[in-house]
């Protein structure tokens, strides 16, 4: 007798989930789920609950209904704390850094204590070697491609398992957005990172991306796999 397939848990799974501010609820009975490993991308235009999506999941905006599982457990109720202990690490898009804090400060929040930052920061310095002889240096005085490395780079600190990002791309030089996309590759190639991206610049996420979704109106408008024809289909649903 065969037996029977496993089934893959997802690393991510939201089930008909609501959310919102206030009494408006911004993101409606929306449901995804993300495969250990993959890197999925959420796109749509700017007020569509990108950004409330991923901090819904963090905790930051309350869940009003459904579910949200990680690695098939509930994460109703979790701290941020809690979180961030069961491997997920986040980028966010804005007031991500303390400006008036130096490079090696804004890394060493990511971490409980001094113990193991010399070696958490050996792996940022392998994506971001720039970010050696800056240590000292205030975060604010870094150009803004320098600043989404190191928001990027802090996120890395405690090699999460499922990373969220927000717009890291917006308004930087191609060459950062190519090293950006390099070093998220290279994440999920080395240690099974399972990457959530919300983003606008359709060449860079469909170009790391597996899975997409649009979203429209705090819905999933239409979703899919990455192939041949994809930025098309995305850009009809933008209506751009």
């Amino acid at each position: 007798m065969l037996e029977e397939a496993k089934t893959t848990v997802p690393k991510l799974a939201l089930s008909n989930i609501t959310s919102g501010y206030g009494p408006v609820a911004i993101i409606e009975a929306l449901s995804l789920s993300i495969a250990p490993g993959q890197i999925f991308a959420l796109m749509g235009k700017n007020g569509m609950g990108k950004t409330t999506v991923l901090k819904t999941i963090l905790g930051f905006v309350a869940l009003r209904s459904g579910d949200i599982r990680l690695d098939g457990t509930s994460m109703s109720g979790l701290s941020q704390a809690s979180l961030i202990s069961s491997g997920v690490g986040y980028a966010p898009q804005e007031q991500a850094l303390f400006q008036d804090l130096s490079v090696r400060d804004n890394l060493r929040l990511a971490l409980r204590s001094d113990r193991g930052f010399a070696q958490a920061v050996e792996r940022v310095y392998g994506h971001f070697p720039f970010l050696r002889d800056r240590l000292s240096q205030r975060a604010g005085t870094l150009s803004g491609g320098e600043q989404k490395m190191l928001i990027l780079g802090r996120a890395l600190m405690l090699r999460p398992k499922l990373l969220l990002i927000d717009e890291i791309s917006e308004g930087l030089q191609p060459s950062v957005v190519e090293r950006i996309a390099a070093v998220l590759k290279e994440e999920r190639r080395a240690n099974g990172t399972t990457i959530l991206i919300v983003e606008q610049n359709l060449p860079f996420a469909l170009g790391i991306a597996d899975s997409w979704a649009v979203l429209k109106l705090g819905r999933i408008d239409d979703a899919g796999e990455v192939a041949e024809g994809t930025a098309g289909r995305v850009l009809q649903h933008l209506k751009i």
